[in-house]
């Protein structure tokens, strides 16, 4: 039968004793605690640091409480002689229900989508309080290593990405024609408002209209720059804010 080095560890410390006593357990259950506080601790600090609205002491949470269900499922219930105890019962009630926690982390507004990002980090800092929790310790670290290189490296990667197909939303003054003007730098612009479409809003007692479009461009150069900088100077648009995943 294949061992990993983490059972090969989980085996070391669950045999030793102290004048009878399975210390090692003990031990071994301080150390997972210890691992996923770390480990969540720096994809929620990474978070916090952003300004989302899921952050250290969330994640923290998550990974904390996954690792205490896990150890509760090895350790929690004493063996009985013929029975068979299924040790990940309560690890897959764990993941559904961190899943609903993630989905009330994204919002969706004006062709918009916002915290998905964090809603997979919740879900992955419940996946590395399970692997503390279960004595995987490598397969923790080295999952929170490459996430924090994801997190932290791709980034610049993926807004450049972005910029090819902005999602633009602009605000502006109900009697001025701002669809007609942005189709217009558009064209000049040879690319295509997608999912245009338009919203009445109040602000300061003042009748305004907000448009929101993805720019689709037709071609592999787009100037966005300059396309950007003449929305905001053509269009007749108090604001013009462009959306990124997040």
């Amino acid at each position: 039968m294949f061992t990993t080095i983490d059972q090969k560890i989980a085996e070391i410390f669950n045999s030793w004793q102290i004048n009878g006593w399975p210390i090692g357990n003990f031990v071994l259950t301080i150390i997972s605690l210890f691992l996923a506080l770390l480990l969540c601790g720096a994809i929620g600090l990474e978070r916090e640091i952003r300004g989302r609205s899921a952050g250290l002491r969330t994640h923290l949470l998550v990974g904390m409480g996954s690792c205490i269900v896990m150890v509760i499922s090895i350790y929690g219930f004493p063996n009985q002689e013929g029975v068979t105890r299924d040790v990940a019962r309560l690890a897959a009630q764990v993941i559904s229900g961190v899943g609903f926690l993630g989905a009330g982390a994204i919002i969706y507004r004006n062709a918009g989508t916002k915290g998905l990002t964090t809603a997979g980090t919740i879900w992955l800092s419940m996946a590395i309080g399970l692997a503390c929790g279960s004595m995987n310790f490598i397969l923790a670290i080295s999952a929170t290593v490459i996430v924090m290189g994801v997190l932290l490296g791709l980034r610049k990667f993926e807004q450049r990405l972005a910029l090819r197909n902005p999602t633009l939303v602009l605000i502006g003054p109900s009697n001025v024609p701002m669809v007609s003007k942005i189709l217009e730098i558009c064209e000049k612009y040879e690319c295509i408002a997608s999912n245009l479409f338009t919203e009445k809003v109040v602000d300061a007692g003042e009748d305004q209209v907000q448009i929101t479009f993805r720019a689709l461009a037709k071609k592999g150069t787009f100037k966005y720059a300059e396309f950007l900088e003449e929305m905001r100077q053509e269009s007749g648009a108090y604001r013009v804010q462009v959306l990124y995943h997040h």
